[in-house]
């Protein structure tokens, strides 16, 4: 089997360059970073949380994640400043290839009554960002070994220029969108 790196390579950039009418192979838009990112609102009350959050995010991503601290106490809220508000990965290289190949063909199909993803996820520069409601869509993830179910947002950081051309790359990798 192909490695997802070498698809991108091979397929994808030649549909580009003949879709969005670029001539140099390094103008052709691709996928820069994905950024994993989990709220620990729930944790303010309960610490053994952050160990179920880092453990998720360890399994999914295949390393530490780094710990997201409050800039500014909030009353409302019950933050004060310094205190872990979220956690979050950064995936690049190898690892984000791999994790893209594993998130359009496992991840996302697991969703439940899905649909397709909705072109409105992309914001004007380019970039997909999804959130879940559920963790479990990840296979690393054993749905009897779960303690507490969170939610986590998938960020996929592009060099698109705009929306347009960010909806391409993310078809022809392969991305489920809803027809419109």
């Amino acid at each position: 089997m192909k490695s997802f790196l070498s698809y991108y390579k091979e397929e994808v950039v030649p549909a580009l360059k003949t879709e969005l009418g670029i001539v140099n192979a390094h103008a052709v838009p691709r996928v820069v970073k994905i950024v994993l990112n989990v709220g620990t609102s729930q944790g303010l009350k309960d610490q053994k949380y952050f160990e179920v959050i880092e453990s998720t995010l360890k399994r999914v991503a295949g390393q530490t994640p780094i710990k997201r601290l409050a800039k500014k106490s909030i009353s409302n809220f019950k933050i004060r400043k310094g205190m872990t508000v979220g956690m979050m990965v950064t995936l690049r290289g190898k690892r984000m290839y791999h994790f893209l190949d594993k998130f359009i063909h496992v991840s996302i199909p697991r969703v439940r009554d899905f649909r397709g993803l909705s072109p409105k996820a992309i914001d004007k520069k380019g970039n997909l960002t999804i959130g879940f409601k559920e963790h479990l869509i990840f296979p690393e993830i054993k749905s009897d070994e779960v303690e507490r179910i969170h939610g986590i947002e998938v960020t996929i950081v592009t060099t698109a220029k705009n929306k347009e051309e960010g909806l391409s790359l993310f078809k022809k990798l392969g991305f489920p969108f809803i027809k419109s």
